[in-house]
Order: C-alpha cells, then sequence, then structure tokens
C-alpha cells in the first residue's frame, strides 16, 4: 500500500512512517497541511492518513480544498484526532469524502489492519 502521512507532530509521522515501511508498504510524509494538500494533488496514494488540527491549514482546510475542486474522488482519507470532534463535524467530513475519523492515540497494527480491511 502507498499511504501518505499529514501530521504536524514529527515524533508521530516519523514513529508511523518507519512502521509502515517496516511492514512493507510506501509511505510519504507531510508535517505541513499546505504540503500534504500539493502531495494529493500530484500523486496517487492508496491511502491518506490525515490529522484533524494542524496550525495554519488544519485536515478541514485540505478537505474543503479537495471537495471545492472535485478532487475527492478515488481518495481514502482517514482522518486522526486526538481532540473531540462533535457529530456535525464529523459528519461534514463525511459529506465531502472521508472515509472515517479515528481517535489518537491508535495502535499502529490496529491502524494498519483497518487499512487493509477498508482499502479495496
Amino acid at each position: 500500500m502507498k499511504i501518505l502521512m499529514i501530521d504536524d507532530n514529527v515524533d508521530i509521522s516519523t514513529a508511523f512512517s518507519k512502521y509502515f515501511i517496516r511492514k512493507g508498504h510506501e509511505c510519504a510524509v507531510s508535517n505541513v497541511g499546505q504540503n500534504g494538500l500539493s502531495m494529493i494533488e500530484n500523486n496517487q496514494y492508496d491511502a491518506i492518513l490525515m490529522d484533524l488540527a494542524m496550525p495554519d491549514f488544519s485536515g478541514p482546510d485540505i478537505v474543503e480544498s479537495l471537495h471545492n475542486r472535485n478532487l475527492m474522488n478515488g481518495k481514502l482519507i482517514v482522518a486522526l484526532t486526538a481532540s473531540s470532534i462533535t457529530d456535525e463535524d464529523k459528519a461534514n467530513l463525511k459529506t465531502r469524502g472521508v472515509h472515517s475519523i479515528l481517535k489518537k492515540p491508535i495502535d499502529p497494527d490496529e491502524l494498519l489492519d483497518y487499512l487493509s480491511k477498508i482499502k479495496k
């Protein structure tokens, strides 16, 4: 699987990236939301893991930008958040094409298993 991890926390993105690569997957990383958007626009990924709470350009900003330009089709986006999120915000993200929203911290084995199950 070719995975993109967008998370402003360098420790988290580095740990997950190393884990995914060790498990035989490709993993690209962006620690800045705007750069992550550019990577999505210019590359094809089997799964995109995106932190919702990032400074300057957040996960919802990325989703909104992709949605407004009709670029969500074919994208498997899983949002990750350590913050609480309202049902309304969850519904809004899903309406715009986000597959699911998972709470952090999340075990890397469980996350990879989840991605394997939802990736078709």
